[in-house]
């Protein structure tokens, strides 16, 4: 018993440091696409992907963008009590597949968050497009949140249709 609980103990502090390590690495990333990309200059990296510097004061795919800065605060409060719920989901799961799409998700979040806190805004800088067609503009936290979530339903997906079947 002592040990497991020392186990799962190590396992979330793992955890905490692949959230440190994902935000670093969103924040960097913002921090460079800021000082190297010209805003609204689309640079093409591959086919379906440009590097293009945007400013988003909403939440993903610029829902919510009003530019106003108490709505962007408000979306930070917001987002920080998600956090704190999806924190507390993360030190019960037991899981490892859930824990690390909640990994992803809380990274992604805290990593917008702490973007947003700088200037109410949050960098994004990676087009993805087919063609002429356009479909958004995202950064590395909003990928961290898509995967995390897409993994953490598709998991619990697949256990729903396993007890189903029962």
């Amino acid at each position: 018993m002592v040990r497991e609980r020392i186990e799962d103990l190590l396992s979330i502090k793992k955890g905490y440091f692949i959230i440190f390590f994902l935000i670093a690495i969103d924040l960097l990333s913002k921090s460079i696409a800021a000082e190297y990309l010209d805003f609204g200059q689309a640079v093409p990296l591959i086919p379906i992907l440009d590097l293009l510097l945007v400013f988003n004061s909403g939440i993903a795919f610029s829902i919510f963008d009003f530019n106003n800065a108490l709505f962007s605060f408000g979306l930070s409060l917001i987002g920080l009590l998600i956090v704190a719920y999806l924190h507390s989901l993360y030190k019960d799961e037991e899981s490892s597949i859930n824990r690390f799409s909640l990994i992803l998700i809380i990274s992604g979040a805290l990593g917008n968050i702490l973007d947003r806190f700088t200037d109410g805004v949050v960098t994004d800088f990676l087009f993805f497009h087919i063609g002429n067609t356009s479909f958004f503009i995202f950064n590395f936290a909003d990928a961290f949140i898509s995967i995390g979530a897409a993994l953490f339903f598709l998991t619990e997906f697949k256990k729903f249709l396993q007890n189903r079947s029962q």
